[in-house]
């Protein structure tokens, strides 16, 4: 998902945040209390000089679910979504601005990655009775619905995997299908399961020229094309891109066979500009790669997950972003009884090494940033073993230190592992998705 970026309809960063499973329904009230304000100041200064301080954080979550989540940075508007709400945050205070809950106590199913024109889609609906049965357009900037429009459900086998995306002034969801629900709810033809909707009116645009005996999986959307994880025959996996403007298919390159019921796990969309695809390597220790897809189909790209780069760790998240051509990876080392956390950035049109940087001791990179032409690392601070996370700044291109400011603060390990990082102006915000833990954590750099 990731899910943030401030509007980010081009080719910026991508982030993978979604999951599913769970009943029951606790919405959090929005109230003056919705950000706790921290006093005082977390201590340390590098030799770089700089320091961070605390600023707010969201309360604590008490009862999050694995699907629904999301968060966005839009302009000053720090946004979080969960099961059963959608709620807003100025992002320098922690002042609620607004809270969305979907009507009639339907929870939420899935959210896009990301926004466009300020707009996420999500996926809502009685999951227990009917699934996920419409999908709504939310304009982050009021915390509105700006329309929504009928999705058809399948079972409760149903993935809720990248279920609706965003980009080029569209709007895509997938709908379930007739090839892999069961007969206990209505579905629709696989080549009909993928349609677009104007993203500002709701308006259909087009239903997607899916390959016949193709079911669409997984879906992502740029200014330039729609791309979508296709499962084909029961037995394949392709990746297929389509022109937003009518949904024509360009072209289809093969993904390999189908070894799981659905592709969760084996397959994992990381970009939609350029197409970028992760096969494998989403459980720790297991092999995989990414491939990155020129604009007729062809590799440009393979990674492995291992390498003379070392182990990246792909089955985290927040240690995996594409931005500007160029794929960043947090990876472990272990050389001659040197383990070492690093940083390494790819080329996507060669998949050749750009750059590779150590920043912690093995096991100590706790996520990754890649905003306005810098990467912003969280890690810990070293050969010092005291526990204490530090914050350092590469150049995106080059890879050189910018900025290294010690935290102060044990950021990950006290408040559970990260599901992301955003950055924003002077401010760092940690992102969680756990129970008992900060949802956001909001730090200043001075």
């Amino acid at each position: 998902m990731a899910t943030h970026t401030t509007d980010d309809t081009g080719p910026g960063r991508e982030r993978r945040l979604s999951g599913r499973q769970g009943k029951g329904f606790i919405r959090p009230l929005l109230s003056a209390a919705t950000a706790l304000l921290v006093a005082g100041f977390a201590t340390g200064c590098s030799a770089l000089g700089g320091s961070l301080r605390v600023v707010w954080e969201a309360p604590v979550d008490s009862s999050a679910r694995n699907y629904g989540n999301g968060a966005w940075l839009v302009g000053d508007t720090l946004v979080r979504s969960r099961y059963d709400a959608v709620t807003a945050f100025d992002a320098g205070t922690g002042k609620g601005r607004w809270e969305y809950a979907p009507p009639a106590q339907e929870h939420i199913c899935a959210v896009s990655r990301r926004t466009a024109d300020s707009v996420v889609l999500i996926v809502r609906g009685p999951i227990a009775d009917a699934g996920c049965t419409t999908v709504a357009a939310l304009d982050l900037t009021t915390g509105r619905e700006r329309w929504h429009t009928p999705r058809t459900a399948g079972d409760q086998a149903e993935t809720f995997t990248d279920m609706v995306a965003v980009g080029g002034r569209i709007g895509v969801l997938r709908d379930a299908d007739d090839r892999w629900a069961l007969d206990t709810r209505p579905a629709v033809s696989g080549t009909k399961a993928l349609r677009a909707f104007d993203l500002r009116t709701g308006a259909p645009r087009w239903t997607a020229a899916v390959p016949e005996g193709c079911v669409p999986e997984q879906v992502a959307a740029g200014e330039r094309q729609v791309v979508a994880v296709l499962a084909c025959a029961r037995t394949e996996l392709r990746l297929a891109a389509f022109d937003p403007a009518d949904g024509r298919q360009r072209w289809t390159a093969p993904l390999g066979g189908r070894t799981t019921p659905v592709p969760d796990g084996q397959v994992t969309l990381r970009s939609a500009e350029p197409a970028v695809v992760q096969t494998g390597g989403t459980t720790e220790g297991r092999p995989g790669a990414f491939l990155a897809f020129g604009t007729g189909g062809e590799v440009t790209a393979r990674i492995g997950t291992t390498g003379g780069y070392g182990t990246v760790q792909a089955h985290t998240p927040a240690l995996v972003a594409v931005a500007d051509g160029r794929l960043y990876l947090g990876a472990e080392s272990r050389e001659r009884e040197a383990y070492r956390d690093r940083v390494v950035a790819f080329d996507l049109t060669s998949g050749s090494q750009v750059w590779l940087e150590d920043v912690a001791v093995a096991g100590g990179l706790r996520a990754l940033d890649v905003t306005a032409g810098r990467v912003t690392v969280l890690a810990d601070r070293g050969p010092r073993h005291d526990g204490l996370d530090e914050l350092r700044v590469l150049d995106a291109a080059s890879g050189d230190e910018k900025e290294s400011i010690d935290a102060g603060l044990d950021v990950d390990r006290a408040q559970g592992e990260l599901a992301d990082l955003l950055v924003h102006a002077d401010l760092v915000v940690a992102v969680r998705q756990d129970s008992g833990m900060h949802p956001f954590s909001v730090y200043a750099r001075e």
